[in-house]
């Protein structure tokens, strides 16, 4: 079995995806969960309506759990996916690193919100040129002059993406913060990178125009890419084809966190209200135990 091969991968730093390691790895399984543990909204609040917690810090409620979940031999990086793919009956997935792992299953544990800029413009124009969704939107956007806001992997990725459809591509950041492989990717696919320069205001009548920046300039584009953090629901779900509910927000699970996609799972707030700790975990704990046996018996087959 290649270094590389995991039974177990989950996508997210929150409680949900803790639980579910916790859970996978205490089933043998060999387990891995990828995401930066300051994207979970959890890290920056006080608990104070979980069972048996008085009252608590996100960070010390997240730190704990990785302890936990390493002592049963889950495995943790601390970097982003760009790219995940069916791959036969595993997954394949591209790492913010460049490297390529694969596994047997897959654990979305990623959150449900999209981090906005809150500028004049973008709710005004969202789906007018504003999107959250490279992978969805790039196609729109052959041959056009693009704007993506953000300074970590989804957006330099998201920016990389973009290449390959607009004619230029400009990032927007206060400050880049992404490992040195995927800067040189920015470089070398020909992304204009704006470091200290942020978007404060996104303009047009009925469709994206332009943007204007904290510098006083602007910039004419046809639509701009707002990225803030990690890969959210609608990329990853259109990567995988994983269904979403009437709304086109939450992921459509059932009872055992289980997609439509065999050997894709969900968990926590990317499923739905309510968005709190104790269905995360609850659906974390549920996600890691099948998908750990769903890789038990793949292997046998």
């Amino acid at each position: 079995m290649p270094d590389t091969l995991y039974d177990v991968v989950i996508l997210g730093s929150g409680p949900g995806g803790l639980q579910a390691a916790i859970h996978a790895s205490r089933k043998k399984a060999r387990t891995l969960m990828l995401g930066r543990m300051d994207n979970s909204s959890l890290y920056w609040a006080h608990v104070e309506n979980y069972c048996c917690q008085i009252k608590i810090s996100g960070e010390e409620v997240l730190k704990t759990g990785r302890k936990q979940a390493e002592s049963f031999g889950a495995e943790f990086r601390d970097e982003d996916v760009l790219a995940i793919e069916p791959d036969g009956p595993l997954f394949s997935l591209k790492l913010e690193s460049g490297d390529e792992i694969k596994s047997k299953t897959i654990i979305l544990a990623t959150g449900s919100s999209r981090n906005k800029l809150n500028v004049p413009g973008e709710k005004e124009l969202l789906g007018k040129g504003v999107s959250y969704c490279v992978d969805c939107d790039a196609g729109f956007y052959k041959g056009e002059v693009v704007a993506v806001a953000g300074c970590r992997s989804a957006a330099a990725g998201g920016a990389v993406a973009l290449t390959n459809f607009a004619s230029q591509v400009h990032l927007y950041c206060g400050e880049l913060d992404v490992n040195e492989k995927l800067r040189q990717q920015l470089v070398e696919t020909g992304v204009v990178l704006h470091e200290g320069v942020t978007i404060k205001e996104i303009q047009g009548e009925n469709a994206v125009q332009s943007v204007l920046l904290d510098d006083g300039s602007t910039q004419a584009v046809s639509g701009v890419f707002i990225e803030l953090g990690a890969k959210g629901v609608l990329e990853l779900t259109a990567m995988l084809g994983v269904r979403l509910d009437e709304n086109m927000k939450y992921i459509d699970a059932d009872k055992k966190q289980r997609t439509n996609v065999p050997g894709v799972y969900a968990a926590g707030d990317i499923c739905g209200p309510p968005l709190q700790m104790a269905k995360a975990v609850g659906e974390g704990c549920v996600a890691g135990i099948e998908a750990a046996g769903y890789a038990k018996k793949l292997e046998t087959a």
